[in-house]
């Protein structure tokens, strides 16, 4: 019969009923730690269901935009958190844009000072960061993005993302050590799958559609397995406070470096009988045209990557072939209506 362990740390997770939050909640809970999850539950609480009866599990129904929303949710029976996983906001180019500038800084950008310093007040020794490799938009020589390179926002979501950087970076001496994870385009299943991300959304359209309309055709981007993603995020809460403090990661490998056309070609592996047609996009949007170095997580925390885009593909078809997952057109597997493939 197998036993929980006991707990070595508390971590607070907010946006933990999302898509990252919720496999990242399963997998603390699965490595020992006591999980504290807030989440004001914009697309309902089903990712969380199967933790509620763990003991090491605790949920707070809050809008971390509140000024005490995660002092508040610390609870006198519990110890306070070792550590903090900020993963709330409002997530991509087209949520940003959907709700305009002002509602997304307060989310992405005021939240997250504020959440940062509750932290510091509650004595929480880290604080991890989930931001985006959109904040590098272009790669003005063509080669590989690193950490140091510059930033080129091509959206109101990366000006956000590199606002809130910047404070959390500015705290880099603070008791509360900050960490930001340049996180890859996510794909791949989680309890609350999301169907508005390049690979993800090209097996839905190509399933149920028999068609793709592919935008920016030729156009590079990063990906990164979800579960990699959790992975390599639990590795920086692992890993030696001062490796770690003041940091920026990007979170994916080199492997994952594909041209869209080489994730339709994925895709029509799978699906042969899709019919793709390509149309060029001009307005001025998410115009990323990168590929991405992944040297740096691989040097300090000895990261690398166990699934791929390959792998992706497959599992998003096994679930909905199956019927694991019955609506994916519902509204609670997108962060936005408006998607751009």
């Amino acid at each position: 019969m197998s036993t929980i362990p006991e707990p070595t740390q508390h971590v607070l997770v907010t946006g933990g009923a999302g898509y990252i939050g919720s496999l990242l909640t399963g997998e603390l809970l699965r490595h020992g730690y006591r999980v504290t999850v807030v989440d004001e539950l914009l697309f309902g609480g089903e990712s969380l269901m199967s933790y509620l009866p763990h003991p090491n599990f605790q949920f707070v129904k809050s809008n971390v935009s509140e000024p005490r929303a995660i002092r508040n949710a610390v609870r006198d029976e519990w110890p306070k958190p070792d550590a903090i996983v900020h993963l709330a906001g409002i997530v991509g180019f087209p949520a940003c844009q959907a709700v305009g500038r002002q509602v997304a800084w307060r989310y992405n950008v005021e939240s997250t000072q504020q959440v940062f310093e509750q932290a510091e007040a509650l004595g929480t020794q880290r604080f991890v960061y989930a931001s985006t490799y959109s904040n590098y938009g272009l790669s003005p020589d063509g080669k590989p993005v690193t950490e140091e390179s510059p930033l080129t926002p091509q959206s109101l979501y990366a000006e956000t993302k590199i606002a809130a950087e910047r404070f959390l970076l500015s705290q880099s001496k603070s008791a509360c050590a900050p960490t930001v994870f340049r996180l890859a385009t996510l794909f791949g299943i989680s309890p609350r799958t999301r169907f508005d991300l390049i690979i993800n959304q090209f097996v839905l359209e190509a399933f149920t559609r028999r068609e793709l309309l592919i935008y920016q055709r030729g156009y590079s981007r990063s990906f990164v397995h979800i579960r990699d993603a959790v992975r390599g995020m639990i590795l920086g809460l692992q890993a030696p406070t001062e490796a770690v403090r003041g940091q920026i990661f990007n979170l994916g490998s080199d492997a994952g470096n594909y041209t869209k056309d080489e994730i339709v070609k994925l895709v029509l592996k799978r699906l042969p009988e899709t019919v793709v047609s390509y149309k060029d996009m001009t307005f001025g949007g998410d115009m990323r045209d990168i590929t991405v170095s992944f040297e740096k997580i691989r040097k300090a925390l000895g990261f690398t990557t166990e699934l791929t885009a390959e792998d992706g593909v497959r599992e998003v078809l096994h679930a909905l072939r199956s019927g694991l997952i019955s609506n994916p057109q519902d509204h609670r597997y997108r962060n936005a209506q408006f998607i751009v493939q």
